[in-house]
């Protein structure tokens, strides 16, 4: 099957366009089949929108149902995890792995442990997973899983029985070449630390079954800070392709984990200033810069005390604190004069009214940490009003090619020195540009690097798909 471009066509995404009977026909059979899965239907919508035409001009992938394929994991597994807390209580706990499509290779894709997991969630990150790891260049297929547990207040020993009971039913489906999972909200090197050590009591074997391992027993330098070094060295590719860069520019951030920290790091180092910080309980806004010393604060607030961001106050008192309401229709850290915004949170944190408000406040480049941070109503005023939007699946794809990094050394039994694994790093997020900006070029919406990012991460996968058989 030939899966190549051929001459411009209008792309929906962006222009206001009626949606086609196409994307409705494909949306229809979606929401029959998987009624309450609203995350999941916005993930498929914003994809099929991007690839109707090649969907139009290759009428065999309609005839081999590589849509209907595509949109349904190749396995869905759902267990129940029980485990023991400090004071001698049974807890009990779901968990669960999305096996969404390993055309291109074998599952790849973080676990999530958070109160809001659920099967839509997780869906919807694991068909993200399907196209980010796509565009990596890199030969990994896409999948997701994760946790309703909560991590927050637990204790060491609390977090240790809970992964060690969810290791003991993950492991008997996954393997270093069959799903490769990593970390993902609420779930850093000690977690991942706790489930390795029981995946390898379990098969008495070390071999690289999970990313984002310690440095010494085969972690890879540079995968904490992959998607936040990789989302910045993102920017500069956009950027640069309108002849400017992150010099001088001040950049709101949301979230506060390890993409926000290491993304404030990494326009420090391009010569950016970092303004902001969020968590569940609210933002900080510094409109003097967060410098070195400023970010070293935060990593130990948030990485040592687990503690909330609005204790950066308490050093640094001239700074803002606003609280998240909960019922406001906006978000106040959206709301402040500056030049670029990286969504590092959570999935929707921008919706519409953000998004123009964004706008007003000099906003020129969004680009997203986060998976799906952007309504489908926010990508739109960004695409209408001519702001450089740089897609998740595209712009946070670093952390997924430095896990793929690390699968390649646990294999070699080699260990890359930082300097190796940044320059490759950089060097991924230079190509994932190139194939989203030139793709989107290619079929007629030079800029948008949503479609372009769509259409490109898609053909590969349907080409895949299309050689090995109706699988």
């Amino acid at each position: 099957m030939n899966l190549s471009a051929g001459g411009p066509i209008k792309l929906m995404i962006g222009t206001g366009d009626i949606v086609s009977s196409i994307v409705n026909e494909y949306m229809d059979y979606v929401r029959r089949r998987d009624p309450d899965q609203p995350e999941f239907h916005q993930a498929v919508e914003e994809v099929i929108e991007s690839i109707e035409p090649v969907i139009e001009r290759h009428p065999e992938m309609r005839a081999s149902k590589i849509v209907e394929r595509i949109v349904e994991p190749e396995r869905v597994i759902a267990f129940r995890v029980p485990w023991i807390d400090d004071s001698g209580d049974t807890q009990v706990n779901r968990g669960y792995r999305v096996e969404f499509n390993s055309a291109i290779g074998p599952y790849k894709g973080g676990l999530r442990f958070h109160p809001s997991v659920n099967l839509s969630i997780l869906k919807f990150l694991g068909f993200e997973q399907i196209f980010k790891n796509s565009l990596t260049t890199l030969p990994i297929g896409g999948g997701k899983g994760g946790s309703d547990f909560d991590p927050k207040g637990r204790s060491d020993n609390e977090v240790m029985r809970f992964c060690q009971s969810f290791m003991s039913e993950l492991f008997r489906h996954i393997g270093p070449d069959t799903d490769v999972p990593a970390g993902d909200i609420g779930v850093g090197g000690r977690e991942i630390g706790y489930m390795f050590g029981q995946y390898k009591r379990l098969v008495n074997r070390f071999e690289g079954v999970l990313t984002g391992k310690g440095i010494g027993w085969g972690g890879s330098l540079i995968r904490p800070e992959a998607t936040g070094y990789g989302l910045v060295y993102f920017v500069a590719e956009m950027l640069g392709a309108k002849g400017q860069s992150l010099e001088g520019k001040r950049c709101i951030i949301s979230g506060s984990g390890n993409v926000a920290q290491f993304a404030a790091e990494k326009v420090l180092d391009l010569g950016g200033t970092p303004i902001s910080f969020s968590d569940s309980s609210g933002c900080i806004i510094d409109n003097d810069g967060i410098d070195r010393e400023k970010l070293s604060h935060v990593m130990y607030l948030k990485n040592s005390r687990r503690a909330r961001i609005r204790e950066y106050l308490e050093k640094y008192p001239s700074a803002t604190y606003i609280a998240n309401e909960g019922n406001s229709d906006h978000n106040p850290i959206w709301n402040v004069d500056a030049d670029i915004a990286l969504p590092s949170a959570t999935q929707n944190e921008i919706n519409g009214i953000d998004a123009k408000n964004l706008l007003e406040n000099g906003i020129t480049c969004v680009a997203e940490g986060a998976n799906m941070p952007s309504t489908p109503e926010a990508v739109e005023v960004f695409l209408s009003n001519g702001i450089q939007f740089g897609p998740a699946k595209a712009a946070n794809a670093g952390g997924v090619a430095v896990s793929a990094l690390e699968m390649s050394q646990n294999s070699q039994r080699l260990e890359w020195t930082r300097e190796e694994v940044d320059n490759r790093l950089k060097g991924i997020m230079h190509s994932i540009h190139n194939a989203a900006a030139g793709t989107a070029e290619e079929f007629g919406c030079a800029g948008n690097l949503v479609a372009g990012a769509n259409i490109a991460g898609f053909l590969k996968v349907a080409k895949a798909m299309s050689a090995q058989g109706v699988v």
